[in-house]
């Protein structure tokens, strides 16, 4: 099959070596998306206005790519805080509706840029 790579200036430029995201057939498999603003590459400040960053900037690629979040099968989510899980439910309720996708919250040291969240997704279009 070939592979589509999918970019869109509404969500921040890969920061490394990899695609904001890559179709293959009917699966979009979307980068991680820290807290970023596009149009300035910078962090916004706070765990709660870098959450919403992160679901808008998945959002871009979703878009990008020719679905919407409500496409997602897949997410993975990273916090440098498992204190924060409750907070990243409430503002995930804002961007997706039952039935809800699949998703792993993981905690690790540390993300990007001083990152406090990370998300990425697995979309299925059609």
């Amino acid at each position: 099959m070939t592979r589509q790579i999918i970019a869109t200036p509404n969500a921040p430029a890969a920061i490394g070596t990899y695609s904001q995201a890559v179709r293959v057939g009917d699966t979009v498999y979307l980068s991680g998306q820290i807290g970023l603003d596009p149009a300035t590459m910078q962090m916004v400040d706070g765990f709660e206005a870098q959450t919403v960053r992160v679901f808008d900037n998945l959002k871009a690629v979703a878009e990008a790519a020719g679905g919407s979040l409500a496409d997602a099968v897949k997410l993975n989510i990273y916090l440098t805080d498992l204190s924060n899980f409750a907070k990243v439910n409430e503002i995930m309720a804002r961007y997706f509706n039952e039935p809800y996708p699949a998703r792993a919250a993981v905690g690790v040291k540390e993300l990007p840029r001083g990152a406090l969240v990370e998300a990425d997704a697995v979309l299925v279009l059609g």
